[in-house]
């Protein structure tokens, strides 16, 4: 039985006290740790050091992996560590970044299609690209109402015209919208309108869209959460939203070279702002990375606006 005086010691530093909390759900790698917490792996490393010296934590050995858990030992402290959790403000984030990674691990079908796509177009066909399966496949969209949120010139903004009912591209770029506008115009979409304005405010009414669409503007917005709970409002109850942003990275020159505000997000954290924004049916996946350095990963979210009956409910 581990020491309570020791454990209380311990569990008194807030990081190892989230530790614990999720080794009492799940095995985990230090490597899962790290992206959960988002937390440098030799500051997870001594944590842990810690824990298991005190009898908190064990240790199993699977292939290359050293997986971590709660020890059973310590039971006795379960009820300190549930009680814990609800003064601590990172708890609800930890466990949603927890179900992710489970999730993930068990998503053999994810795997099977990353497999398989990383296969496409590697062998020469004839006809068969890309481009050619993401066009039948816009075309196969249901009409809808669609806002483009920092649409830029509007290339994806056209594209999604040619099945939509309406198309409304933001940009905060007067250059960009005008730019749109007489591309727009040239090739004959009568069905998509320029706005300006900023996605973190964007001049749409309330329930005005059937989708809510970012693609690679996220990473762009001072306070992306924010943008995303005005997608929430400019979505109709049953609406969907789709985020198409960088995988958290490292690679520091981006905010020069690309004038990008947030070095990508961790799956995580894109969870938190559609969750605390009040979006529902959260699918996200880590889609491509691409083969040259910086080795940039894409990462996308799909989630629904409750129908009404059930916000209300």
């Amino acid at each position: 039985m581990p020491s309570i005086l020791e454990s209380l010691r311990l569990l008194s530093e807030p990081t190892r006290l989230r530790l614990l909390l999720l080794l009492d759900g799940a095995e985990l790698t230090v490597a899962e740790l790290q992206e959960i917490l988002g937390m440098k792996q030799s500051r997870i490393s001594t944590h842990l050091g810690l824990l298991k010296s005190a009898g908190l934590v064990q240790v199993r050995r699977a292939g290359k992996n050293s997986l971590y858990s709660f020890d059973p030992r310590a039971a006795g402290l379960r009820d300190v560590l549930r009680d814990g959790a609800a003064e601590l403000p990172d708890a609800r984030r930890d466990r949603q970044a927890l179900e992710l990674t489970l999730r993930r691990r068990a998503d053999a079908a994810r795997a099977y299609f990353d497999q398989l796509a990383g296969k496409f177009g590697r062998s020469y066909c004839p006809g068969r690209s890309w481009k050619g399966l993401a066009e039948a496949l816009l075309l196969l969209m249901p009409r809808q109402i669609i806002a483009d949120l920092g649409a830029g010139e509007g290339t994806f903004s056209q594209l999604l015209a040619r099945s939509a009912e309406k198309v409304i591209a933001i940009d905060s770029s007067e250059k960009m919208v005008a730019y749109g506008t007489r591309i727009a115009k040239e090739n004959g979409f009568t069905n998509l309108e320029y706005r300006l304005g900023d996605i973190e405010a964007p001049p749409i009414g309330d329930g005005e869209v059937d989708l809510a669409f970012f693609s690679q503007a996220l990473h762009h917005a001072p306070q992306p959460a924010r943008a995303v709970r005005e997608a929430w409002r400019i979505t109709r109850p049953g609406g969907r939203i789709v985020i198409l942003d960088l995988l958290r990275h490292d690679f520091e020159q981006a905010r020069e070279l690309y004038a990008d505000v947030w070095l990508g997000f961790a799956e995580a954290e894109i969870y938190g702002f559609l969750d605390d924004a009040g979006f529902r049916d959260i699918h996200i996946a880590t889609v491509d990375r691409e083969t040259e350095p910086p080795h940039f990963q894409t990462l996308m979210a799909v989630a629904t606006r409750p129908p009404a009956s059930s916000a209300n409910a």
